[in-house]
């Protein structure tokens, strides 16, 4: 099994992404500035407290010789001022929890929105576990560190910047001892941050390989466990489990330096402002009081340092995440529907591919110089080789890929020139691979026809051989299945598939294996039904049972691009050529 992750080169820096989170603060900038007055006022609240513990202190000036009263009024005023900070503190938080998660929210929208207008070359290139990571995973990292930075940066920066302006007011000399020291935790911080976020984009785009490879594997289950692939999916899990735990520790590490290097400093600061204060104190131009004040605003200027600290290890991992989640969201959506296109009506059916050049990489040629004229209800059947552009011809017609020269006319008009919902409307589509939605049974069958009536649904269900095992359901048409058809055998959810387009009853029809996984005596029903479904309606239908496509209008034998037969079975067969070796090679041998 291929991983089709890719290690892209980031286009986002710490700058960009920073630049990006503020535009998405933009529009609930109320709330950011309704946050801010909260945090100035919570830390307004707690400078004023040493001030109080300080004058309280004054009061008390040798034994006894206390002055009670005027203590307990100082006690009392402290107790309304924690009380009112409580508050505050609370109110501030559920901002920043409300305005954090709004932004999550609408990020995770904007991905969901992006991935349903991404281009399918895109998420061909991207495994699904991937893209899950990146909207799941990293969204939640980011918020994390979008929190703690709204609720600890603020904070921190307002107390940094009121303390100081404290200490300079009661003495400069041992504010300039502060200041002095201050920029040597910054410069620490600064240096360790810059090589972590480098560290933590390795593990987030490790994780996103890892969540890949897991759904992949689990997706996958049986088929790894019936080739015997258990041991080599190990090895690759344990390879990309073990570059993960090799970023996580470089990235845990030097995250883990930031906040003991700053405490150092910061203990080092305190020091300084104890000695400078003991002085002045001595010298009487400082009281004891004041003192008191002056060491606890020291610790308060250093603590937030401490807790910013942790906030940019935070940040580095969060910016790291965003940067993942915001590519995603500007990922280059598909090419809009042209301004002058128009809306196509009930097709007639008659379809031209005209000179069409195609290639899904342009190292590796694919479709080249193709060309083929359909007449409106002719039956067209697709066989040849796998890789020889079966598929692709359906994904064109489609428009899931657009070519890259030529044309492909319906009706006479380009379908380049029209909406895609109103091509596909035209077409009604059953793949080898069936896709279910959880809900009832009924549910899924309406998706073709919403409108549609139980009447209507049923006699689709009976038309396509379906009805039987449904009536046979614990509730029959009500039963709710899971998504991708839980307990339903894969002939079972391909019947609903099948009922699904028989309800429609589109003007032209692609088949592309639709009949794979259906017993013979099941296919032969089917092939009855699709008969008359199929009458004075254009159909496609891509086989690699040649039984299922004998009575076909024209049979295209395909390789490496190019169609290199065309005619009914039997002229085909009397040409003797590959689509004779195909033939006899499921036939003939056979018997």
């Amino acid at each position: 099994m291929a991983n089709k992750q890719k290690q892209s080169n980031p286009k986002y820096n710490q700058m960009a992404v920073l630049k990006r989170v503020l535009r998405e603060l933009k529009p609930r900038m109320p709330l950011l500035i309704l946050s801010l007055a909260l945090a100035v006022l919570t830390v307004a609240l707690t400078l004023y407290l040493p001030i109080l513990t300080g004058q309280a202190v004054d009061l008390i000036i040798g034994p006894g010789e206390v002055d009670f009263s005027g203590v307990l009024t100082l006690v009392q005023r402290g107790l309304v001022v924690v009380a009112a900070t409580g508050v505050l503190q609370y109110l501030m938080n559920l901002c920043n929890n409300h305005l954090t998660y709004r932004i999550v929210q609408s990020l995770r929208a904007q991905a969901i929105r992006t991935i349903e207008k991404l281009p399918l070359s895109y998420l061909d290139g991207h495994t699904s576990g991937e893209l899950v990571s990146r909207v799941i995973a990293d969204a939640d990292q980011f918020g994390d560190g979008l929190l703690m930075g709204f609720t600890q940066l603020f904070s921190g920066v307002i107390t940094i910047v009121g303390t100081l302006g404290f200490m300079l007011s009661q003495n400069v000399g041992i504010t300039l001892v502060v200041v002095c020291l201050t920029p040597l935790s910054l410069v620490v911080a600064g240096f360790i941050a810059s090589r972590t976020y480098s560290m933590f984009q390795l593990q987030s785009q490790t994780r996103g390989e890892q969540t890949a490879l897991i759904d992949e594997m689990i997706a996958g289950q049986k088929v790894v466990q019936a080739f015997g692939y258990e041991d080599r999916a190990l090895e690759q899990f344990d390879e990309i489990n073990g570059r993960l735990e090799k970023y996580s520790l470089r990235a845990t590490f030097f995250s883990s330096l930031t906040n003991p290097s700053t405490r150092f400093v910061n203990n080092l600061v305190y020091a300084g402002v104890g000695v400078f204060g003991a002085l002045a104190v001595v010298s009487g131009s400082m009281t004891v009081g004041t003192l008191s004040a002056f060491l606890s605003y020291a610790n308060q200027y250093t603590k937030p340092f401490n807790e910013i600290s942790g906030v940019i290890t935070e940040l580095q991992n969060a910016l790291a995440c965003a940067g993942r989640l915001f590519e995603l969201i500007e990922e280059e959506p598909e090419a809009p529907d042209a301004p002058d296109a128009v809306e196509m009506g009930h097709a007639q059916g008659q379809v031209n591919l005209d000179h069409v050049f195609f290639s899904y990489t342009p190292e590796k040629k694919l479709i080249e110089d193709f060309n083929l004229a359909v007449k409106p209800g002719q039956r067209v059947a697709i066989v040849g080789p796998t890789g020889c552009g079966k598929t692709t011809v359906i994904n064109l017609l489609m428009r899931f890929y657009d070519v890259n020269s030529g044309e492909i006319r319906v009706d006479g008009v380009g379908i380049q020139g029209m909406t895609r919902s109103s091509l596909r409307k035209n077409y009604g589509m059953i793949l080898q691979d069936t896709w279910l939605r959880s809900g009832t049974i009924r549910e899924n069958i309406a998706m073709a026809r919403p409108d549609a009536t139980d009447e209507e649904i049923v006699m689709a269900a009976r038309t396509a051989h379906a009805d039987s095992f449904i009536r046979r359901l614990p509730q029959g048409y009500d039963t709710v299945i899971p998504e991708d058809g839980g307990g339903l055998s894969q002939g079972q959810k391909q019947l609903l598939c099948i009922t699904r387009v028989m309800l429609a009853i589109p003007p032209m029809l692609i088949l592309d294996e639709a009949t794979s996984s259906i017993d013979t005596r099941t296919e032969q029903k089917i092939q009855a039904a699709f008969a008359r479904l199929m009458e004075g309606r254009t159909s496609f239908i891509v086989a690699h049972r040649l039984s299922t496509i004998q009575n076909a209008d024209v049979i295209l034998v395909m390789k490496d691009g190019h169609i290199i037969e065309q005619g009914n079975h039997e002229s085909l067969l009397r040409q003797n050529g590959f689509y004779a070796q195909l033939y006899n090679s499921q036939f003939v041998m056979n018997e």
